[in-house]
């Protein structure tokens, strides 16, 4: 494995996005243990492109317009859900900072649909992994598969941190409703963006 792997990998997964901003959202609203099961999820909703790009369905979803443009405007439908719901969302932060089976579930699903619903981080690693994997390279797949454990790994972990932090931030806010409904809307507003750079987006 390079260097160049692992430099890139990280500058990638910490450049914030959808998932970076749910994992700091699920950490400052619900604590620690909801900050790591989002980055968990999001870890999780890797997992099909990965498999689509390996497999060479990538290839697919690239050469398909029609194809490409619905993922895409359901993760645009759905980002804009998630805004909707952190505009709508009146209630105060909880002290409670071990989630509920229903709301670790919940938690989780949301983490995993929002990677899911992202057409571009299939066509990502299609044009990722292989530039990693030495020409001629008898087990090739094995090494993509290997590559791309790495990359969830390091997504996990940089979601995580981004969680954890944003949960420590969260006796700064327990009480503060003006603060809250100020990040909530900033989270809101972050979505509709990125939603809109979904939107933008082209093969």
């Amino acid at each position: 494995m390079s260097v160049a792997f692992l430099l890139t990998t990280l500058v990638v997964v910490a450049t914030p996005g959808t998932g970076a901003v749910y994992s700091i959202a699920a950490g400052l609203s619900r604590g620690t243990r909801a900050g790591i099961i989002a980055a968990f999820g999001c870890t999780l909703g890797v997992i099909p492109h990965m498999i689509a790009a390996i497999t060479g369905l990538a290839a697919i979803l690239n050469a398909s317009a029609v194809a490409f443009q619905t993922i895409k405007w359901i993760g645009v439908a759905y980002l804009l859900y998630l805004a909707w719901q952190s505009f709508r969302d009146t209630s105060p932060i909880a002290v409670d900072d071990g989630p509920s089976a229903a709301s670790f579930w919940l938690v989780i699903r949301t983490a995993v649909l929002i990677n899911l619903l992202n057409p571009k981080l299939t066509i990502f690693f299609f044009a990722f992994l292989p530039q990693f994997v030495p020409a001629g390279e008898p087990n090739g797949t094995w090494h993509m598969v290997w590559l791309s454990l790495v990359f969830m790994a390091i997504t996990f972990l940089v979601f995580a941190v981004y969680g954890v932090f944003a949960a420590t931030m969260r006796t700064q806010v327990i009480g503060r409703q003006k603060v809250v409904t100020w990040l909530r809307r900033t989270f809101g507003a972050t979505y509709v963006l990125l939603a809109g750079r979904l939107a933008l987006e082209n093969h």
